[in-house]
């Protein structure tokens, strides 16, 4: 049985504040297409289909296309909740969305009760387990504890209680959206260590034959058969390294992985992080190539330069985030700034500060004038509201 496994598309999700709903439309394109053109059996979506509880209007109506035009192509869709997503919301009508093929699962007790697909070699039993927040599960799943291991182990018994009820030589793969040890993290997924320690071991989903994973943004392989698809399109600009694929997974009659594929995804611009002087990013030949990318520029002028961001565009127009760490001046203090406060007036705290923030260039004359008749001002009216208490 050939599966495609996708997650994280975080519909009406914008990047530093750019609309990517043009590329995410994009990208259900893709994904119709590949499923079409590769004769995929079944779509698993591994969660955070939404970026937020409550999606935006837009997003809500790209969504809606996305399931009519998978029904249309007649090819089952299994799909679950992430912890981005109302699984309440996401989970309406699922039962008569079900009758198109499009299998909503969204309640987490009904983590024992599997989609059944027949192909040549008999059954497959796919398992969708949705986001488990431990404080809200724990009971009705009966796990021993609190944490997220605790409440995904519960769910994964049910699993191989029901899969052990079957015919033998049933084959089975699991659905589910949670930090699993070993996963490379980026900046772009929510925490979700509320409720007790966030990473969960793999071996927790002993005794499936695949388990489709969805929350951690980079595709990777956490062994033959526990991967994360990534997300379709990048959120943060810790993503730059990131190759933007879905597996396309062969599923052989006795339950091996006969192969898995990377199937790229569209990209709507590349990303470019650059880091330097100002007058010397706006010089350098060698960053020709992020001219036309979505830029995010680390500026290291001991002194922050004049209109950075107007310079910066106009050799990188796309520019989105400028960032500030500048280079420390020969002599400049490397304690922490903590350490320095330490037996220092208000005045000298202020004025080692703008040193601290420049990089060890301290305030000028006019700036310390500025700084002392703002304490002043404070201490008159501190003493006044003393008065008059």
């Amino acid at each position: 049985m050939r599966l495609l496994h996708t997650s994280d598309w975080h519909l009406g999700r914008s990047f530093h504040r750019v609309s990517l709903l043009d590329a995410q439309a994009a990208f259900l394109d893709h994904l119709v297409a590949t499923v079409r053109e590769r004769e995929v059996d079944a779509v698993l979506v591994a969660g955070d289909v939404y970026d937020r509880a409550v999606p935006p209007l837009a997003a809500v109506e790209l969504f809606d296309r996305a399931l009519h035009r998978l029904a249309e192509v007649g090819v089952p869709t299994v799909m679950i909740s992430g912890n981005h997503d109302s699984a309440r919301r996401l989970g309406v009508g699922a039962g008569l969305i079900e009758r198109a093929g499009i299998h909503l699962r969204t309640d987490p007790a009904g983590a024992g009760s599997p989609v059944v697909l027949s192909d040549a070699h008999g059954d497959v039993a796919l398992y969708g387990l949705p986001y488990l927040e431990p404080s809200l599960v724990r009971e009705q799943l009966g796990a021993a504890r609190a944490g997220h291991e605790a409440v995904l182990g519960a769910a994964m018994d049910r699993v191989r209680a029901d899969l052990a009820a079957r015919a033998p030589g049933t084959r089975s793969v699991v659905l589910a959206h949670a930090f699993v040890a070993g996963g490379e993290a980026s900046d772009s997924e929510r925490d979700i260590t509320v409720g007790g320690v966030a990473a969960v071991p793999a071996g927790v989903f002993d005794g499936v034959d695949y388990v489709a994973l969805g929350h951690l943004h980079g595709s990777q392989a956490l062994t033959e058969r526990v991967r994360y698809s990534g997300s379709p399109l990048a959120y943060s600009f810790s993503e730059t390294d990131h190759r933007k694929t879905m597996w396309l997974i062969d599923l052989g009659a006795d339950g091996t992985i006969e192969a898995a594929e990377r199937i790229d995804c569209p990209v709507p611009r590349a990303l470019g992080r650059i880091r330097g002087r100002l007058d010397d990013l706006l010089a350098d030949p060698a960053l020709a190539r992020h001219e036309e990318a979505w830029v995010e520029a680390t500026l290291t002028d001991p002194v922050r330069p004049a209109e950075p961001m107007a310079r910066l565009t106009a050799r990188f127009p796309h520019t989105l985030n400028l960032v500030f760490e500048p280079e420390r001046t020969e002599g400049a203090p490397y304690a922490s700034y903590a350490q320095r406060l330490r037996d220092r007036t208000d005045q000298q705290i202020a004025e080692d500060f703008v040193a601290h923030v420049r990089g060890g260039a301290g305030p000028d004359g006019a700036e310390r004038t500025v700084l002392h008749g703002a304490f002043a001002d404070v201490r008159v009216d501190a003493a006044e509201r003393e008065v008059n208490r």
